[in-house]
């Protein structure tokens, strides 16, 4: 069914200016400013923006679909993320992963939860392995998973410098990144390590090593939650310039005390502010995650639970700043798109998946449309 959508202030993410676009099935056809040059093309829908701004679908490359948790006990576990969440925050594209609890989850539930969402309108896809090594596969082989299942884009997320970790060693990590990469050529899939940092003092110090001592390509790490400690996000930024794209957590902002950790809309602005490459950071909602604090022991003092929605909430807190919404935009949708290799996503262009998010005035999402169907609606 063909579907036009007429009088949008087109962010691609760049300032398009005012245009239309016809929808065909799943994909944008046309594009323009002149409704005439449709000629006599009839659309079945038509939809008015009045000069709303027309952003593309949020990609969210870091969210725990089959739910976290489980450091304090079995009662500690994080039920699934509902498929609304991701929707009603504008999330039309989302990367599952696995963390501390890669033991009573694996990569089959977290595969079987992405083929859910995508039934229900949620574009998905996953990482294999999780927080500990040698990774939990499907396959028993991260090279094949990749390889071989349609969703299973890369691994992880592989934590290192956190005491829940298998403390992997150089030549492990190097082991699974070798692995990753062979198979992102083989289908030309993300192929990267998405590594969680925790707080220890050795930061990414086995990713710079990496870089300085392995012929493997910078693109292939990528570090995420490097907001959490102020050192960690100038190691980060570091690493950024060498060649990696690295990843902010959208940490709800009452759990970012300004004494050591960056609220991710600050974290953002700094990055760009640094000079270091503009593509080259992204934001993630660690949505359906455990998000907890530790005392010295490791015992689990307290946690919050990750929502999708800290994503819009980061994006609309750097709107009401004066942030140009061109400036912030493509961490959130066309920088994840080229480092996971979704070539079809995160922009608005004649060709693109028609995933796409209509903003009011106050910045707050208003309409969403997944795989070429409205979503939400007011």
């Amino acid at each position: 069914m063909l579907k036009l959508i007429t009088h949008a202030h087109v962010f691609a993410p760049d300032d398009r200016g005012m245009q239309n676009l016809l929808i065909a099935g799943n994909r944008i056809a046309w594009m323009g400013a002149d409704l005439d040059d449709l000629g006599s093309v009839k659309p079945a829908e038509s939809t008015d923006l009045e000069g709303r701004r027309l952003i593309p679908g949020l990609i969210d490359g870091h969210a725990h679909l089959t739910g976290g948790g489980g450091e304090a006990g079995f009662g500690s576990r994080v039920p699934p993320v509902p498929h609304p969440h991701f929707l009603d925050a504008g999330i039309t594209t989302v990367v599952g992963v696995l963390g501390t609890d890669d033991t009573t989850r694996d990569t089959r539930s977290l595969v079987s939860q992405a083929l859910y969402l995508r039934d229900h309108g949620v574009n998905a896809w996953c990482h294999t392995g999780g927080y500990h090594v040698p990774p939990v596969t499907f396959t028993g082989s991260v090279r094949e998973d990749i390889v071989f299942l349609d969703p299973v884009i890369g691994v992880g997320e592989v934590a290192i410098s956190d005491h829940r970790s298998s403390q992997p060693s150089f030549e492990e990590i190097l082991r699974i990144a070798s692995d990753a990469h062979v198979a992102g050529l083989i289908t030309g899939k993300a192929g990267i390590v998405h590594l969680h940092l925790g707080d220890g003092d050795r930061g990414l110090e086995l990713v710079r090593r990496a870089l300085a001592e392995t012929e493997l390509p910078p693109r292939t790490f990528n570090p995420t939650h490097i907001n959490r400690k102020k050192a960690l996000f100038e190691e980060a930024i570091a690493v950024a310039r060498a060649g990696c794209t690295v990843d902010i957590t959208a940490f709800p902002i009452e759990d970012s005390p300004p004494d050591d950790e960056w609220p991710a809309d600050e974290a953002l602005l700094r990055y760009l502010d640094s000079g270091a490459p503009s593509e080259r950071i992204t934001m993630s909602s660690d949505g359906g995650g455990c998000l907890p604090v530790f005392n010295a022991q490791g015992e689990m003092q307290h946690f919050d639970i990750g929502d999708p929605a800290t994503l819009t909430e980061t994006l609309m807190r750097l709107l009401q700043r004066g942030e140009p919404l061109a400036r912030v935009l493509p961490a959130f949708t066309l920088n994840p798109a080229r480092l996971l290799r979704f070539h079809d996503r995160g922009r608005i262009e004649v060709g693109a998946t028609a995933d796409l998010v209509v903003l009011d005035e106050a910045h707050r999402i208003e309409k969403v449309m997944s795989q070429g169907t409205w979503r939400i609606t007011p």
